[in-house]
């Protein structure tokens, strides 16, 4: 498959993604930019030096004014491009986010929405075909970690709970801990030593296996309660006292709770739970449903000024940020339980828990999935379909998404319904419509 992905540029390195391939995808890029500002910084891959310093030697000879913020998490990048003073109007962080160490990309911002699907196809033909400006651009290097602290500090408040850190041997591993400390928490910290081979554990937090170290190491440290971040440091994932991963849609209604608007938006991914629209609706907000991925999110919660945004891969978007930031979202949670004086599992318990399936990925070949799909619309015509990304379809207490994958051939689905055995009769009707999904 491409390493040109709707949202960024990613790839296994060496076999998809070089140093070759990443001077045309720098060439490009300083091409589209027109000799503008851009602030670029990687994440502790092994390959990410390499990468980036080919990267930025095409940004340089195609004439963009670079600002390189080193090795850090995307986070600090987005708070580099827009509030340390650099104003860059580009960013650019070698990074291939949650995915392991074997793969490296690319993700990329202009101007003050994430990058879109449209402008990678023009960097993808521009790579490709070599067609970049001859200019020569310039270089300096910048260290924006201490101000990115002190930017936290103007947000929220000192705090004495203690808090069990896994950051997994990512870029959080780089500051987080010593923000923590600033701010008060006790800490119990875990995997926060940077290493990009991630020798610990996958660098992907939302998928939950992952977090068995984590999750007893909280109750056992008698931390207040947890958190896991990804390779790059801008998904979060919560473990309460007692060592219980937080479902992602929990910890979303809990930050919609600490909103202090009287009149809000929320955007949330369209796999969410229906308890993230339901708070909303009962807080008298208004809730903007959104397909998956970062970028898509990102535009729509910018485009409504909302209070927050959210997916349940971790990632939360604060209107006070204008971008999401893992960091940022545990010292909300960490706010929103001290100012409680209940612990987080008691807060927890407070959450409807909702019948909802993880994703279930069946294997369709590509020619398939169209008429699979089709199949499947035809027999729900008669309740409302929602097609942002494949089809989701709405009926009384529940929902059914099933879309493509993006990564290789298949189909992933999710199902909502009031009781478990709601969700196996969806689950039969489906196989009765479709029987080469064969739902377990």
């Amino acid at each position: 498959m491409s390493i040109f992905k709707d949202c960024d540029i990613r790839g296994i390195y060496h076999e998809e993604l070089d140093e070759k391939m990443a001077y045309r995808i720098g060439g490009a890029a300083g091409t589209l930019l027109e000799g503008k500002d851009i602030v670029v910084c990687g994440d502790v891959r092994p390959s990410t030096k390499s990468l980036k310093k080919s990267f930025i030697d095409g940004l340089f000879d195609t004439g963009a004014k670079i600002t390189d913020i080193g090795i850090a998490p995307t986070p600090v990048a987005y708070f580099a491009k827009s509030r340390d003073g650099l104003n860059a109007y580009g960013l650019a962080i070698i990074t291939a986010s949650h995915n392991p160490a074997k793969y490296n990309g690319i993700k990329l911002m202009f101007g003050e929405t994430p990058i879109m699907p449209e402008t990678i196809k023009k960097i993808e033909e521009l790579a490709v075909n070599e067609r970049f400006v001859q200019k020569t651009g310039s270089y300096k290097e910048a260290d924006v970690f201490g101000t990115y602290q002190s930017h936290l500090h103007n947000l929220t408040g000192m705090n004495s709970l203690k808090i069990t850190l896994d950051c997994g041997n990512g870029t959080n591993s780089l500051c987080a801990p010593e923000i923590f400390r600033s701010f008060g928490y006790q800490l119990d910290e875990l995997y926060c030593h940077p290493d990009g081979a991630f020798p610990n554990r996958d660098p992907n937090p939302a998928v939950y296996s992952n977090l068995s170290e984590v999750c007893r190491q909280v109750p056992s440290a008698g931390s207040d309660f947890g958190v896991a971040y990804d390779g790059d440091g801008d998904r979060a994932v919560f473990i309460d006292n007692r060592g219980n991963v937080v479902q992602s849609e929990k910890a979303f209604v809990m930050l919609i709770n600490g909103i202090a608007e009287k009149k809000f938006s929320i955007v949330y991914d369209q796999k969410c739970s229906s308890i993230v629209r339901n708070e909303v609706l009962k807080l008298g907000g208004k809730p903007i449903m959104e397909r998956s991925g970062h970028v898509f999110i990102k535009k729509t919660f910018l485009e409504n000024e909302s209070a927050l945004g959210g997916e349940i891969s971790g990632h939360y978007f604060f209107k006070e940020l204008g971008y999401d930031d893992a960091i940022y979202a545990t010292l909300k949670m960490g706010e929103i339980i001290q100012q409680s004086g209940k612990s987080l599992s008691e807060l927890v318990n407070q959450i409807p828990t909702p019948c909802i399936t993880p994703d279930i990925r069946v294997s369709v070949p590509y020619e398939e999935q169209d008429g699979i799909l089709e199949k499947i619309r035809d027999a729900y015509q008669e309740y409302p379909i929602n097609n942002l990304d494949g089809i989701r379809i709405t009926f009384s207490g529940g929902w059914i998404l099933v879309r493509k994958s993006v990564t290789e051939p298949a189909l992933t689905l999710r199902i909502e319904a009031l009781t478990q055995d709601g969700i196996r009769q969806i689950k039969d009707h489906l196989n009765q419509i479709v029987p080469e999904l064969q739902l377990d």
